[in-house]
């Protein structure tokens, strides 16, 4: 853990502004900013540790857990929610007994809220890992579900 941090930390700390690219970064190795990387990285770049949380609290990019083994990412704007996505984000929850921002108890699932994934003619979307669907109801996330594999 340390190591990623410190990386970090060393590549962006002499850059302007360089809060956002130390977290971008640890979160990229670690998959989360653990909390107790605060201190650190406060520290680090002479600011406080409210400063640091404020960030990692404000964008909900950020964790501060780690992610399930699979993370699907719901698009939640207007253009998705016009087109039942409400529904599919109701029957996503319920399926995966989570809400959004939460880990499944297995740790095998991770809901996330988006907010356009840029495929709004073919809404509701979401991404599974790192593959993007459109169209997709709750029969097809289900579908979905079952049949995705872990993302690397």
């Amino acid at each position: 853990m340390n190591e990623a941090i410190e990386a970090a930390i060393a590549r962006h700390r002499d850059q302007p502004g360089p809060l956002l690219l130390v977290l971008h970064d640890i979160q990229q190795a670690m998959g989360y900013v653990p909390p107790a990387a605060v201190p650190r990285i406060a520290a680090a770049l002479q600011l406080s540790r409210a400063e640091v949380h404020g960030v990692l609290s404000f964008y909900h990019y950020f964790r501060d857990q780690p992610p399930g083994d699979r993370t699907i990412r719901l698009c939640r704007a207007e253009a998705c929610q016009a087109v039942n996505g409400d529904a599919l984000a109701r029957h996503a929850a319920q399926r995966l007994g989570i809400g959004f921002g939460e880990t499944s108890a297995d740790g095998r699932h991770t809901l996330e809220a988006v907010y356009c994934l840029g495929n709004c003619a073919c809404g509701p979307s979401l991404l599974i890992g790192k593959e993007l669907h459109g169209r997709v109801t709750p029969e097809r996330f289900d579908e979905l579900l079952d049949g995705a594999e872990p993302a690397p």
